[in-house]
């Protein structure tokens, strides 16, 4: 039979060993893929036809840079925004579009958490002075699903 204080020494050690496994699977959470190219649709004003919206994302740690491209009113072209302040930590992405239109800036504030393939989160802007939001879903496009089927 062991004596006791190498009974204590093997129960620390295995619980070192345990909070050490936690910390590395919680580390792996923190490297979330979000590198790709994600799509949504706005609804059209007064029932018209849906925006699709484009965003591209490259992670690089815990910094997120990318683009996002949206059609112009009235069948215009898209306009390519850089993102600004962009952020990944965990699953929970954010960043900020800064767009100007005759003159006015408009800052769009956006904020969301990673699952898969999708990014579900909250745009805030101001509009006439008042803060408004609306939700936002965005899906991975199929060529970041071809890439890792290529890496296999």
């Amino acid at each position: 039979m062991q004596s006791k204080p190498h009974l204590l020494a093997t129960f620390l050690l295995t619980c070192a060993a345990l909070a050490l496994g936690r910390v590395d699977s919680v580390q792996a959470a923190d490297k979330a893929d979000v590198n790709g190219t994600w799509t949504w649709s706005v609804p059209g004003r007064n029932g018209g036809e849906a925006r699709t919206t484009t965003l591209k994302l490259k992670a690089d740690g815990d910094k997120l840079t990318g683009t996002v491209s949206a059609p112009g009113r009235q069948g215009a072209a898209a306009r390519e925004t850089t993102i600004e302040d962009g952020k990944i930590k965990g699953e929970d992405v954010s960043f900020t579009v800064t767009r100007e239109f005759g003159g006015n800036k408009m800052v769009q504030k956006y904020s969301g958490k990673l699952s898969g393939d999708s990014i579900k989160g909250k745009m805030e802007f101001d509009r006439n002075g008042e803060a408004q939001s609306r939700d936002w879903e965005a899906k991975r496009g199929s060529e970041k699903k071809e890439e890792k089927k290529e890496d296999k």
